[in-house]
C-alpha cells in the first residue's frame, strides 16, 4: 500500500539557516578605516565562502561589523565565528593596522528567509545608522 504523497519521506536535507551577527573592535577602539573597510568586508566574505556558509550582507563602522550569513546544517556558529574573527584580524594586522583585534564575543540572532531583506538593509545603512548629529558629543 503507498502512502500519499504528503506523507513520502524526504530523500534530500533542505534548510534556510540565516543568522545575523554583531561584533566589535576590542574596547570599541575606532579601528576600522572607511579607506579599508570594505575590503575588510571582502575579506570576510571570502573566509565564510571558504567555510562553505554564504555571505548576504556585510556591513559597520569604525567600531564594529553586522554580517547576514546563510548557514549549513553542518555548521556550528562558534566554530565559524571563531575562523571569520580569527583570519580577519590577522589580515588586518599583516597589511594594515598592527594593533588591530576583536573583541571576544559576539552577539548572534537568527533571521527568518521573510525577514532576510529587511536585515540586509538595515546592515547596508549602518554609517546612517550611526552617524552623531552635529553639535552633538560623543563621549
Amino acid at each position: 500500500m503507498s502512502r500519499p504523497a504528503s506523507h513520502q519521506p524526504m530523500n534530500e536535507t533542505y534548510t534556510k539557516l540565516y543568522c545575523h551577527v554583531v561584533f566589535s573592535t576590542r574596547n570599541r577602539r575606532p579601528a576600522i578605516a572607511e579607506v579599508w573597510r570594505e575590503r575588510l568586508y571582502e575579506y570576510m566574505g571570502g573566509t565564510l565562502r571558504g567555510l562553505g556558509a554564504h555571505s548576504i550582507a556585510i556591513g559597520g563602522t569604525l567600531d564594529h561589523v553586522h554580517l547576514l550569513v546563510g548557514l549549513r546544517p553542518t555548521h556550528r556558529l562558534a566554530d565559524l565565528m571563531r575562523e571569520v574573527k580569527h583570519e580577519s584580524s590577522h589580515w588586518v594586522r599583516e597589511n594594515l593596522d598592527r594593533t588591530f583585534t576583536w573583541q571576544a564575543g559576539y552577539g548572534a540572532f537568527t533571521v527568518s528567509p521573510l525577514a532576510c531583506e529587511r536585515v540586509k538593509a538595515y546592515i547596508a545603512d549602518q554609517v546612517n545608522h550611526h552617524r552623531v548629529p552635529p553639535g552633538h558629543r560623543t563621549t
